[in-house]
């Protein structure tokens, strides 16, 4: 094993309480990208997780999902694609709308953003409940992708988000709580 690969991710990983409403405990992905040693390996850990899927395109999920997607899809050397909220892309989109435990949500993606059949691999920063990562493979799925997994970079496993995602989940990092 490498010096690399001895580094405990997590202990990179800030935990903020009550953010970003009380009772919530917040786990920052900002401090793991602020040293370059560590995202440089997590970045790496990602791309082994999601290159065997052989993904076509990366679909980031907004917004946190964009900053580990865009880089690993440059290392992938595979297409980027932007799942956002409503209202906020260009042209014609498809969109999707789901339920959150107070209301309802929507997701776009541009209209041309995915071809039939292309290989999508859905990334975000965190798993927690599931539904925004469903909604996502859903939305994709609409609009005619094949979804061959999911990658996060945080996972809370006792909030079971997992089993609501209807494609195999990867997870840099998991936590209990």
């Amino acid at each position: 094993m490498t010096a690399h690969e001895e580094i405990d991710l997590k202990r990179f990983i800030r935990h903020v309480p009550d953010f970003p409403k009380p009772g919530i405990l917040f786990y920052d992905i900002s401090t793991l990208m602020r040293n370059p040693d560590a995202w440089q390996l997590a970045m790496g850990r990602l791309a082994r997780q999601v290159a065997p899927l052989k993904p076509d395109l990366l679909a980031a999920v907004e917004s946190r999902g964009f900053l580990t997607a865009a880089p690993l899809a440059d290392r992938l050397g595979c297409g980027l694609l932007m799942l956002r909220k409503c209202g906020k892309l260009p042209g014609d989109t498809i969109s999707h709308t789901y339920d959150l435990e107070y209301g309802s949500d929507t997701l776009e993606i541009q209209a041309d953003a995915v071809q039939p059949g292309q290989r999508v691999v859905v990334m975000d920063d965190l798993l927690a409940t599931g539904g925004t990562l469903a909604a996502s493979v859903a939305l994709l799925r609409k609009a005619g992708a094949n979804v061959v997994g999911a990658s996060v970079m945080v996972e809370l496993t006792s909030l079971g988000g997992r089993n609501k995602v209807d494609a195999p989940v990867s997870t840099l990092l998991t936590y209990k709580e």
